[in-house]
C-alpha cells in the first residue's frame, strides 16, 4: 500500500524528497538533522495505515472534482478549496494526530506560511485545472508529522 501512496502523490507532482527538504528546513535550527534524518522520518509517516488512508481519501476526492465527478454544492466547495469548508484540514489532522499535539500544532504553522511544495501544490491548483484542495494539507500534514516523529525521537534520546 504504500508504494500505492507514493505513486499517487508522484502523479501530483510530490516527492518524498520535496516533504523531506521542507521537514530539514522547519527542523534544523531545533535539532541536529540531516536530509536522511528527514527522508527515513517522511518514510515512517508514510508506513503507517492511517496516513495512507488519509492521503488515498483526499487524492480521490480531489481527482473526482477535476472530472466533477461530485455532485454540487460539494463540487463548487472543492474546486474553489473554500474557507469554510474544512474537511481537508480535518483529513490533513488525523496524519499529526498520530503523533499527538506538536503534529498538530506543527501543522497549523504549516498550514498558514505555506512553505515550499506546499506553496507550489497551491499555487499549481490555482493556476491550472488541477484540483489541489485535499493534496496540500495532506502534505502539511505528512510534513508536520514528521516533524513531530522527530521530536518525540529526540525527547526519548535526551532522558
Amino acid at each position: 500500500m504504500k508504494e500505492n501512496i507514493i505513486e499517487l502523490l508522484e502523479e501530483r507532482g510530490v516527492t518524498i524528497k520535496k516533504m523531506a527538504e521542507l521537514v530539514y528546513e522547519l527542523q534544523k535550527k531545533y535539532i541536529d538533522i540531516t536530509m536522511e534524518d528527514a527522508i527515513y522520518n517522511v518514510n515512517k509517516v508514510l508506513s503507517k495505515r492511517e496516513v495512507q488512508n488519509a492521503i488515498l481519501t483526499g487524492i480521490q476526492l480531489d481527482k473526482l472534482a477535476e472530472k466533477n465527478l461530485i455532485e454540487e454544492p460539494l463540487l463548487s466547495m472543492i474546486k474553489n478549496d473554500e474557507s469554510l469548508y474544512g474537511i481537508d484540514e480535518i483529513l490533513a489532522l488525523s496524519i499529526t494526530n498520530v503523533y499527538g499535539s506538536i503534529g498538530f500544532t506543527n501543522y497549523g504553522y504549516i498550514d498558514k506560511m505555506k512553505f515550499g511544495i506546499i506553496g507550489e501544490i497551491d499555487k499549481m491548483g490555482k493556476e491550472t485545472d488541477m484540483v489541489n484542495t485535499f493534496l496540500d494539507d495532506l502534505v502539511g500534514g505528512i510534513v508536520a508529522a514528521a516533524c513531530a516523529r522527530m521530536a518525540h525521537s529526540i525527547e526519548r534520546k535526551q532522558k
